[in-house]
């Protein structure tokens, strides 16, 4: 049960983190990313965060755990969201006035 909680918690972090990647490389907008802001880093750390999300996702076997398997990638998912929605990687700069 352990594999799944971590495996599933692991997941969910990496794809609720991946999304927005994927969403500004698709949309062609910058977006702070390690391998750089353009959109094309940020296609290629999107889409390789939700491979390896589903992998993680997979390796946890859901089907034997599944109540667990759920709430724990719902919390990944929650708890990078809430992450991205603070104070981000990078903090947030006021606004110039």
């Amino acid at each position: 049960m352990w594999q799944t909680i971590c495996l599933a918690f692991l997941g969910g972090v990496l794809g609720g983190n991946a999304f927005p990647h994927f969403v500004h490389g698709i949309t062609r907008k910058r977006y702070p990313n390690l391998t750089g802001n353009g959109p094309i880093p940020n296609l290629v750390a999107g889409w390789a965060g939700l491979a390896l999300a589903a992998l993680l996702l997979f390796w946890a076997h859901g089907d034997r755990h599944p109540a667990w398997a759920f709430g724990f990638a719902a919390l990944g998912v929650l708890l990078i969201g809430l992450f991205h929605a603070g104070p981000g990687a990078f903090g947030r700069r006021e606004a110039p006035k």
